[in-house]
């Protein structure tokens, strides 16, 4: 079993997003962290974030706080086959999914954060999925080539693979983008690049 350590988005304003994040989902800087960069990028990045919560009032807490706070609403939160969520954009370009598998509150609303989850969009599943499981991760969940869900350490961040234009549907983007997924991974696991051009770090960097 490996961890991702944190990710780091790269971003035009660094300073104006390390605040958004810290308005609309207080998110732990050692876990998502930003940096500056102005490397070209078009489109959809490729990949999600998602914030797992455990009911719906928490998803609606968060989602609010989040276009407060600059954001934009892609998707409204919404009850589900799975559940209830929604999908809103930064103002520096990252989708977050903001999701439970609750129907019903159970109490008071909160913005505690149970798992953070990077969902990579990638072309081929199964290649993709072989391709790391070679650099030492350990398969959770796998359901043919349409996804497949890494088991992590604790407190840390999950990993899961997605056909990108599936995840892209589910986001309610074009799949389609050009140059820089304006991320990178940091996790004993690295250094690599993997097939789809999402680049990982060594823990410690």
């Amino acid at each position: 079993m490996n961890s991702i350590d944190s990710v780091t988005l790269e971003v035009a304003d660094p300073d104006a997003a390390a605040r958004f994040y810290a308005d609309a989902f207080a998110l732990d800087p050692a876990r998502v962290r930003v940096r500056g960069s102005d490397a070209p990028s078009t489109g959809f990045r490729g990949f999600t974030l998602s914030l797992v919560v455990s009911q719906p009032g928490d998803v609606d807490a968060l989602q609010a706080a989040a276009l407060g706070a600059g954001a934009t609403s892609l998707k409204p939160a919404a009850k589900s086959l799975w559940g209830y969520g929604g999908v809103v954009q930064a103002p520096d370009g990252t989708v977050w999914q903001l999701a439970t598998s609750s129907k019903k509150d159970t109490g008071p609303a909160t913005r505690d954060i149970d798992e953070i989850v990077l969902l990579l969009g990638v072309e081929d599943v199964k290649a993709s999925k072989q391709f790391y499981v070679e650099r030492g991760l350990t398969v959770g969940k796998s359901f043919g080539g349409k996804y497949v869900e890494f088991t992590t350490a604790p407190d840390t961040v999950k990993l899961s693979l997605y056909k990108r234009r599936a995840l892209g549907k589910v986001a309610g983007v074009s799949p389609d983008g050009t140059g820089s997924h304006r991320l990178t991974i940091t996790s004993p696991t690295g250094p690599f690049t993997d097939p789809d051009g999402f680049t990982w770090e060594p823990a410690g960097r």
